[in-house]
Parts: structure tokens; C-alpha cells; sequence
């Protein structure tokens, strides 16, 4: 079986590396970006079948991310994006850009992971 490739894009490397190890413990494949530019290059050079971005990120925000996949690289792969609570402006603007899936942080990994699964069932 072909294991299903993730871009994730957070810049607190803690809350990165539970979610890597949480993640390739089901079996995903997990390439890592500190920030919205490292997000667009993964993405560009790996093509992902899912992509886990926050909204506040260095260099490009996660809806510049959302953006780039749906208007520069015309590609429909799911994005799913975490954001601290009280952000419902860009919560709204993430899903008219094409997000298909948010988070409110903190939020439990396990909780994600059944997210993650649900999409490719």
C-alpha cells in the first residue's frame, strides 16, 4: 500500500514534531516546513496528497499556502489549517480560498489524526 504523502507547516517545532511522530506512527509519510515558503517548495517538489498548514506563519500565512496550491499550481490536494481561537475572519477567508478542513488550537493530536484518516477513506 502506498503510503499517503503530507506536507505540514508550523512554525512551533514542538507542537511539529508530536504531530510527525503522531502522524507516521498511522503510517504517513511526513515532510516537514517551518514556514509558508518551505510549505510552497515542499508542495511544489513532492506534490502531497494533504497538506496541514497554520494560519500565522514567517514569510507566507498559511492562506498564501491555500492560495498558491489552488491558483498558481492548480491542484485540488485537501488542505486542513490550524489556527489559535478568535481568528474567524481568516478562518472564513481560508475556506473561500479552498481550505477543506480547520482547526482550532490547541487541538489533540488524536483528534487530527481522525481527521487525516477521514479524508482518505
Amino acid at each position: 500500500m502506498q503510503r499517503h504523502k503530507i506536507v505540514l507547516a508550523e512554525d512551533n517545532s514542538t507542537l511539529s514534531l508530536l504531530l510527525k511522530y503522531r502522524l507516521e506512527k498511522e503510517g504517513f509519510e511526513l515532510l516537514i516546513a517551518a514556514d509558508g515558503k518551505e510549505a510552497v517548495e515542499l508542495v511544489e517538489h513532492h506534490d502531497p496528497d494533504l497538506v496541514l498548514t497554520d494560519i500565522m506563519m514567517p514569510f507566507y500565512s498559511g492562506l498564501e499556502v491555500i492560495s498558491h496550491i489552488r491558483n498558481k499550481l492548480k491542484k485540488e490536494t485537501p488542505v486542513i489549517i490550524f489556527s489559535s481561537a478568535g481568528q474567524e475572519e481568516m478562518v472564513l477567508k481560508a475556506f473561500s480560498l479552498g481550505a477543506s478542513d480547520f482547526m482550532t488550537k490547541p487541538f489533540s493530536p488524536n483528534e487530527l489524526v481522525i481527521r487525516v484518516k477521514r479524508l482518505f477513506s
